[in-house]
């Protein structure tokens, strides 16, 4: 071969290379600077993708929610006034045991309105611990009892038993808020990730059941469908804290049959009853495989008659949601909720 047909030969391979890369690979978003630095902080404490970890491992690692406090702790910024908001914790009878609630009260006197709330983790991992900052600052900014609720984890509890409790802690609070010195006219469900989807499941039971419907549902990145072959999968498939590997592992590790993941609790995207439930606020993050998830959600209830406000957070990522010390669109995204829960609370006898 010439010199020159040799570097028309490499000049060929190299476009077909270019051409063989993922179009979401070159096109994936770059978080905002503030987003990044909690990224870094987290690879930094040695957090690995979930995909490579056991459910033990994955369970004791740094969380996102420990890089954020890190870099609020470098910066020196105070945990106040949320900080203030006072905390108990209680146990919510139910038929497999207790389950176990962190309750949150602002000040004041009350009665208040209530909010409650489920934690992210894919089913699988995290707890009321780990998830802290967002139904702190919800509390505050609404100026309501927060309730964030425990729930079985798979893989020793496989899917629907979280689904199950949830529903299970929601009919509680509603018949015994007021002891705590809650509105038992005045309750809201909120979740985030997983947590968005029990919180989904719940006003959907609810109006199944014909039981007190919630105010209002705060869904943040719920995990709304099956499909992982969404525009925004293909386009975060890599992303930090949360990529499609990721998901695959939490599917893999909740369902005791891919058959379970079509089950309508799971596919919520898949229903079509959505009509009669709850206003609903969804915040969406850019850099985030559930993106799309989130969004046709929000498009079916909006044409099943449900009054939504949906807004996606450009530069950042799954988890950004109770970072609003840290990322100036968290704490944007967290100012919407409340208005939007507060409104919701006034309209509410």
């Amino acid at each position: 071969m010439t010199l020159q047909n040799f570097a028309k030969a490499a000049l060929l391979s190299s476009a077909l290379l270019t051409v063989s890369v993922p179009l979401y690979a070159q096109d994936a978003p770059k978080p905002a600077p503030e987003m990044q630095e909690v990224l870094d902080k987290l690879a930094a404490l040695g957090s690995k993708p979930f995909s490579t970890l056991t459910v033990p491992d994955a369970r004791t690692q740094a969380t996102p929610a420990d890089a954020a406090h890190a870099v609020q702790w470098d910066k020196r910024i105070s945990s106040n006034p949320e900080a203030q908001v006072t905390t108990k914790d209680i146990a919510i009878p139910s038929k497999d045991g207790g389950l176990a609630a962190r309750v949150y009260v602002p000040g004041g006197e009350g009665p208040f309105p209530v909010v409650v709330y489920y934690h992210g983790g894919g089913w699988v991992v995290a707890d009321v611990n780990v998830y802290d900052g967002a139904p702190r600052a919800l509390s505050l900014g609404a100026n309501a009892i927060v309730v964030s609720v425990e729930y079985r984890h798979a893989p020793e509890h496989k899917f629907p038993a979280a689904h199950d409790d949830a529903w299970t802690a929601y009919k509680w609070v509603v018949e015994n808020i007021h002891e705590l010195n809650g509105n038992a006219d005045k309750i809201a469900v909120a979740g985030e990730s997983a947590g968005g989807n029990l919180a989904a499941n719940v006003a959907l039971m609810a109006k199944e059941m014909k039981a007190k419907q919630p105010v209002h549902q705060l869904l943040v990145y719920p995990v709304a469908g099956n499909d992982m072959n969404t525009a925004s999968y293909k386009e975060n498939a890599d992303a930090k804290p949360l990529g499609k590997a990721d998901m695959e592992w939490f599917v893999k590790n909740t369902v005791s049959s891919m058959d379970d993941a079509k089950d309508p609790r799971i596919n919520l995207n898949g229903r079509s009853d959505l009509a009669g439930v709850a206003p609903a606020t969804v915040i969406l993050a850019q850099i985030d495989p559930l993106r799309s998830d989130g969004e046709t959600y929000a498009a079916k209830l909006k044409d099943a008659g449900v009054t939504v406000d949906l807004k996606t957070y450009d530069g950042v990522t799954h988890e950004f949601f109770g970072m609003g010390k840290v990322v100036p669109q968290a704490k944007e995204a967290l100012d919407l909720a409340v208005s939007d829960l507060t409104a919701a609370f006034s309209k509410a006898k």
